[in-house]
Parts: structure tokens; sequence; C-alpha cells
């Protein structure tokens, strides 16, 4: 029997998956994990469905962190992509979320060149950039190149760019803490492939995008990772649109015109944002309940 503790945790993950699919930050595919809080050795996943349609517990199982096979051998068919989860939630202790998606403006900042990076308030967890996976450096032949994370070794290699050093410098516009603008040295937006040494218990990011394929964000709570999925996309429309001003205004390709935050705003402004979640979670939750797509049996309130 689930206790009632776990019933609550799942029927916010449930709203979660719902939420993040009515801001179209979820579609048909993606999906969300959440770390037993009486078991950290174990996570909780939806099967093989799309997240708008998950309802209940017959549509969630538990997963082992080790190797991401169900505790119940008899569990209906799991993600293919469920490494993702048990690989981050392996590699740091205090994670307890992982969000996977392919929301198209975020996809399109892992091909374009350009750092998608806090450009407004709202999204400051982007800090000074968000770090790509190239899973294509990590093929061996036998490997399926589809760029899904379908094994514990490509797990491993996206869990690792998490840790990856702060992009203090891209080829796009770049400050220092006043906020002014300087001319980077290098460029830091891609991964070398080399797994840094890690001590920590949380990662340098929350968030990664993955070349061609979509995102991964980390939290420590259902609620924070949702708001985590909303405003990078938020972010991602902002800064694409600053961007394309930018070039109509001067008619040349953007680089030191488009004003983003500093280190010290966006650790001031993610600590005030962390402290007010519950304020958005309110209303994102009151949207789904009451649309009638979104069932979610877990909810005592229904």
């Amino acid at each position: 029997m689930v206790s009632a503790n776990i019933t609550e945790l799942l029927a916010t993950y449930i709203h979660a998956l719902h939420i993040l699919h009515y801001h179209k930050v979820l579609d048909g595919y993606g999906h969300l994990s959440v770390r037993n809080p009486q078991n950290s050795s174990n996570f909780f996943m939806m099967h093989q469905l799309a997240p708008a349609v998950v309802s209940g517990l017959g549509d969630i199982s538990e997963y082992r962190v080790w190797d991401a096979e169900p505790v119940d051998p008899r569990s209906p068919e799991a993600p293919s992509e469920r490494y993702i989860h048990s690989e981050i939630l392996k590699r740091y202790s205090d994670v307890n979320v992982v969000l996977h998606g392919h929301a198209d403006e975020l996809v399109s900042y892992s091909i374009s060149g350009v750092t998608l990076r806090s450009a407004i308030h709202m999204a400051p967890f982007l800090k000074t950039g968000a770090p790509i996976f190239d899973i294509t450096k990590y093929y061996r032949d036998n490997d399926t190149h589809d760029f899904l994370v379908r094994n514990q070794r490509l797990g491993a290699a996206l869990a690792a760019v998490f840790d990856t050093p702060d992009l203090v410098g891209s080829k796009d516009s770049t400050q220092d803490e006043r906020g002014d603008h300087y001319e980077p040295h290098r460029r830091d937006d891609e991964f070398t492939g080399k797994e840094p040494d890690n001590d920590r218990a949380y990662p340098s990011h929350n968030l990664v995008l993955m070349r061609s394929h979509g995102f991964t964000a980390v939290a420590t709570d259902i609620k924070i990772v949702t708001y985590e999925g909303i405003y990078a996309v938020v972010n991602a429309r902002v800064q694409a649109e600053a961007l394309r001003i930018q070039h109509a205004y001067t008619g040349q390709a953007a680089r030191d015109g488009v004003v983003y935050l500093n280190e010290r705003q966006a650790r001031d402004s993610w600590e005030t944002e962390i402290s007010i979640v519950g304020k958005p979670w309110e209303s994102w939750v009151r949207e789904v309940k009451v649309d009638p797509l979104y069932v979610n049996e877990l909810d005592s309130n229904m």
C-alpha cells in the first residue's frame, strides 16, 4: 500500500506533468522523475506515456537509481530514456527531481552557436549560460544514432555536463560583475568530453541543452523544476526576440548589445524566485484542474 506522504508527492508529480504540457514545455513525449523520499536509492517515474494522460498510480512505477530498472519486474514499459534520470540522481545526491523535454525554443539554442543565458530575472537559474551535451561525441559503432539516451554510459556522460564550469565567455554578449560588457578570450559553450572531478552533492548547472534533441533540468523539488521548465522557455523566447530586434536595428549580427544578468544578479534573483515559487504554482494547478484534458486521481481536492 502506498503511504499518504507518497500519494501526496505523486499527486504533485502528476500536476507538474499536466502543467508542463499545458505550458508547452512537454509535448507528447518528455518525462519527469522524482526521488523516493523514503528510499533515496529509488525514484518514481511515469510509464511510456504522454505526460498529459498520466492520471494515477497505475501510470507510475518505482525504479532503481543504480540501473534504472523497475523495482517490480512486472511493471509496464518504461521510457527508453530513463537513464537520463537514473544517472543524474546517482551522481548528485541532493538532486531529487529530473525533467526532460523537447521544447522548440530550447532546441534552437542547442544548434545555433548562441549561448542560452539569463536574459530575464525570472530565469536566473540559467546563469551565464546553459552548457550543451553533444551525444554524438560519445557514440560507439553499435549505438543507435538517434540522439536518445538509451543506456547508462550515455546517461553518465550527460550527467557529467551538469558539473562543467560556468560559461563566463561565449561568442555572443558577455558581462562582468558590474554588468559591463567585455570581450571573451575563449568560448566555453561546449563540453570537451573530459569528466570533471566531482565531489558535489548538487551540480553547477540546473539546466543542460541537448544538441538537436531538447533539454534536461534538475532541482531539489517538483515545483522548482516545473518553474525552471516554464521560465527556460520564456527566457529563450525573450532572448531570441532581443537578438532579432538588435539585428533589425543595427543590420549586423547581434554580439555585444543584448544585456544579460551577471553572476551576482543571477544568484540573488534565484534566491528570491525559489522563496516564492509557490505563488505561480497555485495558479498553474488551477489552470490544469479546470481543463478536462487533465485528470489527477491522487488529488484529494479534485
